[in-house]
């Protein structure tokens, strides 16, 4: 069984007016449901759930993605004040105890089905998997203003999501975490600090973090240009 969580919470951004992030009109509809809709399409996927800032939570019921076309949704999680937390409260809406379960950023709407189905392929057999690109950009280490050294880019990549995981893998890495109050920069970086093993296969320059304002001129371009093929 695949489980899909995505995380909408934890960010204070705001690209466009008051609204939070994930709810910024992209082409006519919320930027959330591109991800949501990848997520359906990707038939390894059997259910999903969204995590979202607490207080826009009665906006967003089941009901309302269903009748969207995200018949896999079966929940609609308030999260938490870090993405972290919010990953973990999504976790403890899954009452299986085995199976993977794929972690989504979404605030990346240019994921496709195909990246998740390339996840979910790579995760079998292994405890975690995430899809990075290469670095393009020289990397320097910088402190008090001036350059320490600088990073050999051969070896770095740039990480994104979707990232799978062993369900039972990455419950054990959260609720390890949280007992010390360690604090990672993706759920990852928490199965790493286990100690175990991380598995990296290809991702796409495509599927770009809307951050700033010019990542979401460049969402909207590759988006239309999709819906025109």
């Amino acid at each position: 069984m695949v489980f899909g969580v995505i995380t909408a919470a934890g960010s204070g951004l705001r690209l466009r007016g008051e609204n939070p992030k994930f709810e910024i009109d992209i082409l006519g509809r919320p930027l959330v449901l591109y991800a949501l809709e990848a997520f359906q399409r990707a038939p390894s996927v059997k259910s999903v759930i969204l995590v979202i800032p607490p207080d826009r939570l009665a906006a967003w019921p089941v009901s309302r993605l269903r009748e969207a076309g995200m018949e896999k949704i079966v929940a609609v999680v308030a999260g938490g004040s870090t993405r972290q937390e919010s990953v973990r409260l999504a976790l403890e809406e899954i009452a299986d105890e085995g199976g993977t379960v794929v972690v989504h950023d979404g605030a990346r709407p240019l994921v496709t089905p195909e990246m998740i189905e390339a996840v979910c392929d790579a995760a079998r057999g292994e405890e975690a998997v995430i899809t990075a690109v290469p670095l393009t950009d020289t990397v320097k280490e910088v402190e008090a203003g001036g350059v320490v050294r600088t990073l050999d880019r051969e070896k770095l990549v740039s990480v994104q999501t979707p990232q799978a995981f062993s369900l039972s893998a990455l419950r054990e890495a959260h609720a390890r975490a949280r007992q010390a109050a360690f604090r990672g920069t993706d759920d990852a970086s928490l199965v790493e600090w286990l100690g175990k093993s991380v598995k990296v296969i290809d991702g796409s320059r495509e599927n770009i973090k809307v951050t700033y304002p010019e990542d979401l001129l460049a969402a909207i371009a590759i988006l239309s240009e999709r819906m025109s093929i």
